[in-house]
């Protein structure tokens, strides 16, 4: 069910989750000495919620917000489901949910002295207690998620980022197909031409595209600079 744990620990895996989050160690402390005297501008540009894109931080912080934001929602639903839930969806948004947190304590890891402080949820628009309006939230997450690592795999640096940022948008996309399924009741909208273009391809959307669509699920905006 947890694919970060699934795949990350396999010896035959030429990147671990334990050698990401070493190397990722190292490329923080390197960074705080190389900033040297803009090292404290740095960090306040983390605690104003302000992702800089001139380091790869600012996009592993990107996808932290995101994966915090689907967490809390799902987290949310699982408290207190809706009752309309048709067989079997509980146990697809319950495997959602411990895939989100796994990716978020991953990234908070990872990240370290670096980590923003994510903004307070707002999911006021959502109606938790209805079937349709769970499962229309959670696919525009997912999608928008997809479509995030997508855009932002340009703006990554190191290859051991990239790597796991690989990984983990191929989970997104898994929810995304399967949710899709779920809310149009359809064998073929897992990948119908609103998600994949006709060069079979996924979507792609900028940062700052992403960030003005789940901006109403936050009660601050977030900023961006370096992009």
């Amino acid at each position: 069910m947890d694919d970060m744990r699934s795949t990350a620990t396999d010896p035959r895996d030429g990147l671990s989750r334990r050698g990401f989050l070493r190397r990722a160690g190292v490329g923080t402390a390197a960074l705080a000495v190389a900033s040297g005297a803009s090292g404290c501008s740095v960090l306040n540009r983390i605690s104003s919620h302000t992702l800089d894109f001139n380091s790869d931080f600012g996009v592993l912080n990107y996808a932290y917000t995101l994966e915090v934001m689907e967490w809390d929602f799902y987290g949310r639903v699982l408290r207190d489901p809706p009752g309309d839930l048709r067989r079997g969806e509980l146990e697809v948004l319950r495997d959602i949910y411990e895939h989100e947190n796994s990716h978020r304590k991953f990234f908070q890891r990872a990240i370290g002295i670096f980590k923003i402080e994510v903004p307070e949820r707002d999911f006021s628009s959502v109606d938790f207690t209805r079937r349709e309006s769970v499962l229309r939230t959670a696919s525009m997450f997912e999608n928008t998620g997809t479509a995030a690592y997508n855009g932002a795999g340009k703006y990554i640096s190191l290859p051991e980022f990239l790597t796991i940022a690989g990984k983990i948008v191929s989970v997104e996309a898994r929810q995304a197909a399967i949710l899709r399924e779920l809310l149009f009741q359809n064998p073929r909208a897992f990948a119908d031409d609103t998600v994949v273009d006709e060069r079979g391809m996924d979507r792609a959307f900028e940062p700052r595209q992403v960030l003005d669509m789940v901006a109403p699920f936050f009660k601050q905006r977030l900023r961006i600079v370096g992009v």
